[in-house]
């Protein structure tokens, strides 16, 4: 097929190009912002949850998940449950994701900080102390499809990290449940299960209802009313972040087989129409090639309508001039997913400062980090790369302070601490210091 008709597909852009910036800006543009009505509606339910609990949120769920229940008993699912779903899978789903959840508590046991002291010469003893919190919030997106592999990101880290109660909250429009997510909330360890979703659930593990726990942080993707139902308790709750569009950046040197990079690029794109897959390379036959690759496969997709459209809307294949060039666009695009389809990636990390996740080489294909390699799916998008970090045990730890002075050290403190108060013009906080002093 010709480059001409594949153009139609995925855009071509070149560095080159005198409207470059301004195209790549267009191209990486995506406002996640909630409009008036999605904000209102987000916030009437918020608040009918907080003043009426159970009853705001079996009303809502039945409304908008076409259900008919009349109490939180009826969704609620018990350990048993999970159980009997775990149970009733197929034997290799049950290897294939013990063998997933096993490897990503491998990954996070890893990342388990410590807590730490040290004496100073005067004996004062100054620390930090890790502790988890009490109780975390899982939302496990449903509806359009199941995510049991969010259930293992989400869930695995937080036990890890020692959480007391982990609740999870998994929409079941027309009340279908999916054993594979029940299953993966099973192995991961999770307390509580309740069948609701949107901005209702949200709430609940919020504020709390008769049934409900309340939760100290919330975890996890949705769609825009989960999103700005989760903006907008920030602060009564923790959360981990506002997830936009799934993403993938591959950088290519030319000898990757361009079927495995157009495969690639569909694995991002058929999350949904707004995903971004971009790929960006100097070699230009490379380029053309990953492009008739494109065409050629996509009609093979089972999700080919919406892998089109998110190539069309947000997709690219990028001409740069060399490995320098593709490092500067790495960095500012912060891509959620970087490919490194290079010879010696391991070359390229130090340059590389914004990715939510790395895949080093031709045959570390993104769709292994999805499932099983062990590091969080859980990554940043939008280009929050620049300053966020994947889903991880710290997320759900947090670290108190320990000062303990000697007498000695607190005088020797109390008159840098009364100077520097003075200074403020907090005599109480001067005078405090002082009566420590020694004189």
């Amino acid at each position: 097929m010709s480059a001409t008709v594949a153009a139609q597909t995925v855009a071509r852009l070149s560095t080159r190009d005198a409207d470059f910036s301004q195209r790549l800006d267009t191209l990486l543009d995506w406002d996640g912002v909630s409009d008036q009505a999605v904000q209102q509606r987000v916030d009437d339910i918020l608040t009918q949850v907080k003043q009426r609990g159970d009853a705001a949120v079996v009303e809502t769920t039945n409304r908008f998940d076409r259900l008919s229940v009349s109490s939180m008993s009826e969704l609620k699912l018990t350990p048993e449950q999970l159980k009997r779903s775990f149970d009733s899978l197929p034997a290799a789903q049950r290897v294939a994701l013990s063998a997933a959840a096993e490897r990503i508590r491998s990954y996070h046991e890893r990342q388990k900080p410590e807590s730490w002291q040290y004496t100073e010469a005067d004996g004062t003893v100054l620390g930090q102390k890790v502790s988890p919190i009490d109780r975390a919030g899982i939302y496990v997106p449903g509806g359009k499809a199941a995510y049991p592999s969010s259930v293992l990101m989400n869930a695995i880290p937080a036990h890890v990290a020692g959480v007391n109660e982990i609740v999870m909250v998994v929409p079941t429009p027309d009340g279908v449940l999916n054993d594979m997510v029940l299953a993966a909330a099973h192995l991961a360890g999770v307390d509580y299960v309740f069948t609701i979703g949107g901005a209702q659930a949200i709430a609940a593990l919020a504020y709390g209802t008769e049934t409900v726990p309340r939760v100290d942080k919330i975890v996890g993707p949705g769609n825009i009313y989960v999103a700005t139902a989760k903006r907008a308790v920030f602060g009564q709750v923790g959360i981990d972040m506002i997830a936009g569009p799934s993403e993938i950046l591959v950088v290519s040197d030319g000898l990757t087989d361009p079927d495995w990079l157009a495969m690639d690029l569909f694995s991002q794109a058929e999350h949904d129409e707004d995903a971004q897959a971009i790929l960006v390379s100097w070699d230009a036959e490379h380029l053309q090639a990953v492009e008739a690759s494109i065409e050629r496969l996509l009609p093979t997709l089972e999700r080919e309508e919406i892998v089109r459209a998110s190539l069309r809307r947000r997709g690219a294949l990028i001409a740069c001039q060399d490995k320098q060039e593709a490092i500067t666009l790495i960095n500012r695009i912060a891509p959620e997913h970087l490919e490194l389809s290079v010879a010696e990636p391991q070359d390229w990390l130090e340059g590389v400062r914004h990715a939510g996740a790395i895949f080093m080489g031709r045959y570390t294909a993104e769709a292994l980090g999805d499932y099983c390699a062990g590091p969080n799916h859980v990554l940043p998008t939008s280009g929050t790369a620049r300053f966020s970090s994947p889903l991880g045990v710290y997320d759900f730890q947090k670290r108190s302070s320990i000062i303990h002075c000697s007498a000695e050290g607190a005088s020797s403190l109390g008159g840098i601490a009364s100077e520097l108060a003075r200074g403020e013009s907090l005599t109480a906080h001067a005078r405090s210091a002082e009566y420590r002093i020694r004189r």
